[in-house]
């Protein structure tokens, strides 16, 4: 077990803090090696890619009341918006004619991806002492992970900038986010239904579609919902934003697997993975979003969520194939929490 005296001197129980170094930021992500990107590379038979992001302004409705859509504007020149401007105006006798926009984006809001630092949980990580509000690898808040109200309180211990010193979502950026991916095709088997898929019928769905799992591999569950919701953004159809499957988190055996198959990164194209959290439940340690915690928390397992996964689904399907090559990196942005991504699947 790696132990980091200056963080934490436990761990939390069924976590991997410090066994890839003390000061760890990508966690499992290390197990993507060069020889793991070879074969990833070597699912590109008919060199077929699939777009894997929604649109930046999908879905229509605000699935989260904290993240919003974007924002576009023109950029200003002075009081001018660039926006079919021509450089006459400032350069006589050009002939160019130029556009800039800019974007105010929730980070979170459409296809994204999780950084470490986006869940923590109260723990007690120096083995005495009250319980402290503490990230990945035993990585802090007011230390690492700061904010304005960190700051206003008297704990932050700087002037700013606020934002995540250790965790930021460029750490997950800088890796490349390429991998094996393998698809698991949920909605083929329960359809677009409320169903929490535990660790039994994952299991069985596995051994039906042949699909195999190796330490590396980037895990894609395709629920449906991404067509549900693409259809409710052209405005062809309603949308329930809870009717669609996902992973039960509440399944011991299921997070146990998560654990022990390797993979470096969970996708799905519902809104977290897990089933819809209600808040309501919770775990034997007080734990209410437990394949968050676990996987953000514990593991350093990135979270992808509300990707674009049907298209590559069905055509994986028809062709008896499961794998593909997965490249989709975060937006190397420096102390992000989240990110959205243009991810692409190439087969």
């Amino acid at each position: 077990m790696g132990e980091n005296t200056n963080r934490w001197t436990r761990r939390p129980e069924g976590s991997n803090w410090g066994d890839f170094g003390p000061d760890d930021q990508i966690g499992r992500l290390n197990l993507v090696t060069p020889q793991h990107r070879i074969k990833a590379a070597e699912e590109v038979r008919e060199g077929l890619a699939f777009c894997l992001s929604l649109p930046l302004d999908c879905p229509r409705v605000q699935l989260n009341p904290r993240r919003f859509p974007p924002e576009l504007a023109f950029s200003m020149r002075g009081e001018d918006p660039v926006a079919n401007y021509p450089y006459g105006q400032v350069f006589p006798g050009m002939k160019e004619v130029v556009n800039d926009d800019r974007a105010t984006l929730s980070l979170q809001f459409s296809t994204q991806w999780d950084a470490f630092c986006h869940m923590g949980q109260l723990f007690v990580a120096d083995g005495a002492g009250p319980e402290e509000i503490t990230y990945y690898n035993g990585y802090r808040a007011h230390e690492h992970v700061c904010s304005p109200f960190d700051y206003l309180k008297g704990r932050a211990g700087m002037d700013g900038p606020f934002g995540a010193f250790a965790l930021g979502i460029e750490r997950l950026a800088e890796t490349g986010m390429q991998s094996r991916g393998v698809m698991i095709d949920l909605f083929a088997h329960v359809g677009l239904e409320k169903v929490p898929v535990g660790y039994e019928q994952l299991m069985r769905i596995l051994e039906a579609d042949k699909v195999e799992v190796e330490p590396g591999d980037v895990l894609c569950f395709r629920t449906g919902f991404d067509r549900a919701l693409l259809a409710h953004y052209s405005g062809s159809a309603e949308l329930d934003p809870h009717r669609c499957s996902g992973l039960d988190g509440f399944d011991d055996r299921l997070l146990k697997w998560v654990d022990d198959c390797g993979a470096v990164a969970l996708v799905s194209d519902n809104e977290a993975v897990e089933v819809t959290p209600d808040f309501a439940r919770e775990n034997a340690h007080g734990i209410r979003v437990p394949l968050h915690n676990l996987c953000l928390f514990k593991l350093g397992i990135p979270l992808g969520e509300l990707f674009l996964l049907s298209d590559l689904a069905d055509w994986l399907r028809a062709h008896g194939r499961s794998r593909f090559l997965f490249t989709a990196p975060p937006l190397r942005l420096p102390g992000a929490v989240g990110s959205p991504v243009t991810g692409v699947g190439t087969v």
